[in-house]
């Protein structure tokens, strides 16, 4: 397995009237932040919050090129960002649902303690495929056919890339001490967006790129 630190390469926040950030996920322009009960418009560039949206958001969020996807407790909510309003609900796995990530047609929802990822019909909420991790799971994205999820376990905390058939861990990015990652998603390139638990704070960490022997273990 790869090891590396963790290049943080800007932070925002907190922000007002924000207690925490949990769910994190980015619709091409802005990224969105859970804040328990909002979800927040946050431009990367100018690092201001433009809206906000009045729901249930106490973990994962994900978007699927249209509509924003939150976990709101024992059920997934199907959200229009334009207009705020609930389309859809369908059941979460199980309980302790934490990441939420939006790929191939499919939802990926993170289980915290259960230390798992399910793959999810998002028509039904019927679990199509389980990956099993050995380390608690916040945060899931997928970039580029990687499945990258974030731990956070008492002081220490990384971005963990694993291998989306056995689970097995590829690489991981260490974040300092102390600096915790609630949500996690990728902006397709570069960055990742990381939620910053009680911080209030939402942290970009710098994606590493792939050399050629790393590229073949996909």
């Amino acid at each position: 397995m790869k090891r590396s630190t963790a290049n943080i390469i800007r932070e925002y926040g907190p922000f007002a009237g924000v207690d925490g950030v949990h769910g994190v996920t980015y619709d091409g322009h802005h990224v969105w932040f859970a804040s328990g009960d909002k979800l927040n418009a946050l431009d990367p560039a100018s690092g201001k919050t433009l809206r906000s949206i009045d729901v249930a958001a106490h973990a994962g969020t994900a978007f699927d090129g249209q509509h924003l996807f939150q976990i709101a407790e024992d059920r997934i909510q199907k959200i229009d960002p334009q207009t705020g309003q609930v389309l859809a609900t369908i059941p979460a796995p199980g309980s302790g649902n934490s990441g939420l990530a939006w790929a191939e047609g499919t939802l990926w929802v993170g289980q915290y303690r259960d230390r798992k990822i399910h793959q999810v019909d998002p028509q039904t909420g019927a679990i199509l495929r389980t990956i099993e991790s050995n380390r608690f799971v916040t945060g899931v994205t997928w970039i580029d056919g990687e499945l990258w999820h974030g731990t956070w376990e008492g002081d220490e905390s990384e971005l963990r890339r694993l291998d989306p058939r056995t689970g097995a861990v590829l690489e991981s990015l260490e974040m300092p001490p102390g600096v915790g990652v609630s949500g996690l998603e990728s902006d397709g390139a570069e960055r990742f967006f990381c939620g910053g638990g009680g911080s209030g704070k939402l942290r970009a960490v710098h994606r590493p790129k792939r050399d050629a022997v790393a590229g073949s273990d996909s």
